[in-house]
């Protein structure tokens, strides 16, 4: 997609593959910023009022991205970890109910669950290794099954779960559904409503070509009206901006998790970058990214002694190629590659090269000769 090319002017020395960890901003992200910074040193927040557009519209736009059926369901949090751990410290809790999650979790997904052990629940890890890892999934919960919290698409492998079926499964039976979308919000087309999802996180710094420091959280009603809210301030009650009022109730929606202050530098730069990728359309977003994909995998296949560790199959996988050369130290190999420009990242046991819909196949090309000259 050459004509967004001028979105992201980035160093002719660099092939960034990067985006599964950090992306770069486009442009109009940057001139947002750019923009917010000088009119707060010259006027401070006499345009307040207009933040608070932005910030709303920014809501919007992420309801728009999931399809929610509500922007009362959009929440703005600081990441994904923080949005995990509303979850998991919202609810109420017995001595032998269960967490069903993967065995291929980044460990925001994982740490969060383990650490209510204390509280006796137990922490069930399924592998994915298995012809049908939704069945797996489903065959790992039981009566004491509270919920079930899976990745979209797991960030070493770029491994792609079927979220509708488990979805479906755990609405009929009754357990709650949490999708931490961080390797598929901005990357690939994410429904909501087609997920069956009750809560859904991701930070805005990969995929979604934002910054660090804001998240979206999705919440059903049916959801969050089974948390405990745990953090309280003027920003997360029904009547917020009457500060008079001596009497409050926490918000009817997924407000009710924000308890201050929003980060106003980072909504403006989200809102530019939610805005390009709505304007360039998901289906082509993910259209085009996945031939960037499908050219590395069959590049990297006919490369002498590489081995794909990522999932090859049409519609099992992300964004994501992830490759090791047996015996040889990927680490190393990592090490040189960055070195060259090829900004990538050493994950899952192997290098993880992640382009996005921008990416132009020289980019690919280059980064792919840089690899050929270190076998």
């Amino acid at each position: 997609m050459s004509q967004w090319s001028h979105e992201f002017p980035l160093d002719e020395s660099l092939c960034y593959l990067n985006h599964a960890a950090v992306a770069p901003w486009p442009m109009r992200a940057t001139r947002a910023v750019e923009h917010f910074a000088q009119e707060n040193s010259r006027l401070g927040a006499t345009h307040y009022s207009s933040w608070v557009k932005m910030e709303t519209r920014l809501r919007k736009l992420l309801a728009e991205l999931i399809n929610a059926p509500s922007v009362q369901d959009i929440a703005l949090l600081k990441n994904t970890s923080e949005a995990l751990s509303v979850v998991a410290y919202g609810l109420s809790w017995q001595a032998g109910d269960n967490v069903v999650i993967t065995d291929q979790e980044f460990p925001s997904n994982r740490i969060v669950w383990e650490s209510l052990q204390d509280q006796g629940v137990e922490v069930r890890a399924v592998a994915l290794t298995g012809e049908n890892p939704e069945a797996d999934l489903q065959a790992a919960c039981d009566e004491r099954t509270r919920i079930m919290s899976v990745s979209s698409v797991q960030y070493a492998t770029g491994f792609k779960l079927a979220l509708a079926t488990l979805g479906a499964f755990c609405q009929q039976q009754d357990i709650l559904f949490c999708v931490d979308a961080i390797q598929s919000l901005g990357a690939l087309e994410f429904d909501v409503q087609e997920a069956q999802a009750d809560f859904v996180m991701a930070d805005g710094h990969k995929w979604l070509l934002g910054p660090e420091g804001l998240a979206v959280f999705y919440s059903s009603p049916k959801g969050r009206d089974q948390l405990k809210v745990l953090q309280y301030g003027w920003h997360m009650v029904e009547h917020m901006g009457d500060y008079t009022r001596d009497d409050w109730t926490i918000a009817k929606g997924a407000r009710r998790f924000e308890c201050g202050s929003p980060n106003m530098l980072a909504t403006h730069a989200l809102n530019a970058s939610v805005d390009l990728l709505l304007e360039v359309e998901m289906h082509r977003v993910e259209a085009q990214l996945l031939h960037n994909i499908n050219y590395l995998q069959q590049a990297l296949r006919a490369l002498p002694g590489v081995k794909l560790i990522s999932e090859t199959r049409e519609g099992w996988h992300g964004g994501i190629v992830t490759f090791d050369v047996p015996g040889k130290d990927t680490e190393a190999m990592y090490a040189k590659l960055n070195e060259q420009g090829v900004i990538c990242a050493h994950r899952g046991g192997g290098i993880r090269l992640s382009p996005h819909f921008y990416t132009p196949q020289s980019i690919l090309d280059k980064a792919l000769s840089y690899i050929e000259g270190l076998l």
